[in-house]
């Protein structure tokens, strides 16, 4: 984890790709998590640790930085943690029904939901490049939630009942994942005013320390225990905190300081791409045609609604 300075210790082109590399094992570490326990669970012991290992620092060195926060800004960086673990608890949840290709591709539509919600937080128009953006991923998400249900033949693409193919599980995965997404973007544009005016380390600490909290209540609020479980679930969810959150997510925010938000959102598309290889290579999950197809539809949607931001 880098700390915040004028002058970059990396270059962030280079921190942007580690954090891809970092991002991208989260799916299979908690397809491996999930073999043994509850996913409420994993999202909670995965917030916990990454806040648990950060708070010795950000308690001594970043004291009368988290001291100085005024209400408004303790309230909205609570209220981003709470939206965080939203994010985490349907996302993580998505894995159970879906494949991590369909899971991935969904939930990385978060720069498209923050196009579409910004005119209602910070006034600001939306371009047109944005909008065809938009009407492109929603037609690949369309094509990723028929993958898992309809084939694709010489004789054309043959889909089960409408009704059938709601009360489907891949169907419930998708839908959790792009909840997740949504939730992230109310992550990202809450955050994003106070981000500016604090440090990473007291950024993430009260972000992921609420979050964790959240996660732990619902947890409970469910009948679920955080311990008792074989001990590869704590190896996969310390691994969880430790390499696509704090090396990860942590990374994505410190290069915010040096790279637009709209490189950075570019950049987040090299997720889908890399846990899709690793779960084919370690999951045996290999994506079919149409989700392929459908999967660079929502990549090339978000890479047009993302030029408009990079012009403006």
């Amino acid at each position: 984890m880098v700390p915040d300075s004028n002058r970059p210790p990396v270059p962030p082109p280079l921190a942007i790709a580690f954090g891809i590399l970092a991002v991208s094992t989260a799916s299979i570490f908690i397809r491996y998590a999930q073999k043994d326990a509850p996913s409420l669970v994993i999202a909670a012991l995965r917030l916990t640790i990454a806040t648990l290992v950060i708070a010795p620092l950000a308690l001594t060195r970043y004291r009368a930085e988290l001291k100085s926060l005024t209400r408004r800004e303790a309230i909205l960086l609570a209220l981003s943690g709470v939206f965080l673990a939203i994010h985490f608890a349907t996302w993580i949840s998505s894995l159970e029904f879906t494949s991590v290709a369909s899971s991935v591709v969904f939930v990385t539509t978060t720069p498209l939901w923050v196009a579409l919600l910004t005119p209602l937080t910070v006034r600001e128009r939306l371009g047109r490049l944005v909008y065809a953006g938009l009407a492109v991923a929603l037609a690949g998400g369309i094509v990723v939630a028929m993958s898992d249900t309809c084939t694709l033949s010489r004789a054309g693409v043959q889909c089960p009942p409408l009704a059938e193919f709601v009360r489907g599980q891949a169907f419930l995965g998708d839908a959790l994942a792009l909840a997740g997404a949504m939730a992230a973007a109310a992550y990202v544009l809450i955050g994003r005013s106070v981000r500016g005016k604090l440090s990473l380390i007291s950024y993430i600490f009260v972000v992921y320390g609420t979050a964790a909290l959240a996660l732990l209540a619902t947890m409970a609020a469910a009948g679920q225990k955080p311990w008792g479980y074989p001990a590869p679930v704590y190896l996969w969810a310390t691994l969880l905190a430790l390499i696509p959150q704090l090396l990860g997510h942590s990374t994505f925010n410190w290069a915010l300081r040096y790279l637009s938000a709209a490189y950075v959102s570019i950049t987040l598309l090299g997720e889908p791409i890399g846990s899709t290889i690793l779960a084919y290579f370690l999951l045996r999950e290999a994506p079919t045609a149409l989700k392929i197809a459908g999967a660079v539809f929502i990549l090339g949607g978000i890479v047009i609604a993302s030029r408009e931001e990079r012009k403006t």
